[in-house]
């Protein structure tokens, strides 16, 4: 099976928009495992998160936003542009990175995705954004149901609502929920049984080498 969908030359344009929290505060419900641990999984659940983007047809850039000077020269050596955090929270690091998207990719529409998504396959996301009614916002719930992994809109009606009960947020918004298996892309990752749910996908590199004695 391929890895990404077909698409014509016409295709919509999309940038990323990526929230990291630095690795050392990042992934608490991870604490079971030692911090280094924690942390190493953490900056890797976002590497390969980011190089499913990039490797996304579809997708014509990504933008980090972090505090992590460490994590922050990684992901643009992988091929991220980054800014900092500003603080406020997750929605406002992401209304922070979609104003900055509006001024370097006016044209392209911005898509939130969470860095927890080390399964994440370009097909899946291709498929997502391929499912998406032109205009208006949609967002795609995770494998519980409750929370949201992806969320996009067009820049004048971007207006993320993540947190708890993000999925009935974003609905009674009025986004639409994208529709389809996409099992990578609603895979993320909180506590140890999200890791080894993820695992059992198929994770990337960076995640396969941080969890490789991992039972």
């Amino acid at each position: 099976m391929p890895d990404a969908l077909v698409v014509s030359t016409d295709r919509p344009s999309y940038v990323v928009l990526l929230p990291v929290k630095p690795p050392a505060r990042g992934k608490s419900r991870l604490g079971t495992l030692p911090d280094d641990r924690r942390r190493a999984l953490a900056e890797a659940f976002a590497l390969d998160t980011a190089a499913a983007c990039l490797a996304t047809p579809e997708v014509s850039a990504v933008l980090a936003v972090t505090d992590d000077a460490v994590l922050a020269t990684d992901l643009q050596r992988a091929g991220c542009a980054c800014i900092p955090d500003a603080g406020g929270g997750l929605n406002a690091a992401l209304r922070l990175a979609a104003a900055e998207a509006a001024r370097r990719w006016p044209t392209h529409q911005p898509v939130a995705l969470l860095a927890d998504l080390p399964a994440l396959r370009p097909a899946d996301l291709a498929a997502a954004l391929a499912a998406l009614v032109p205009g208006g916002p949609s967002y795609v719930a995770d494998a519980e149901g409750t929370g949201t992994t992806m969320y996009t809109a067009p820049h004048d009606e971007f207006d993320p609502a993540f947190g708890s009960g993000s999925a009935h947020a974003h609905l009674a918004s009025g986004a639409l929920a994208v529709r389809g298996e996409l099992a990578t892309l609603r895979r993320d990752v909180d506590d140890v049984d999200d890791l080894r749910a993820a695992l059992a996908l198929g994770v990337g590199p960076a995640t396969a080498l941080a969890a490789a004695d991992l039972s």
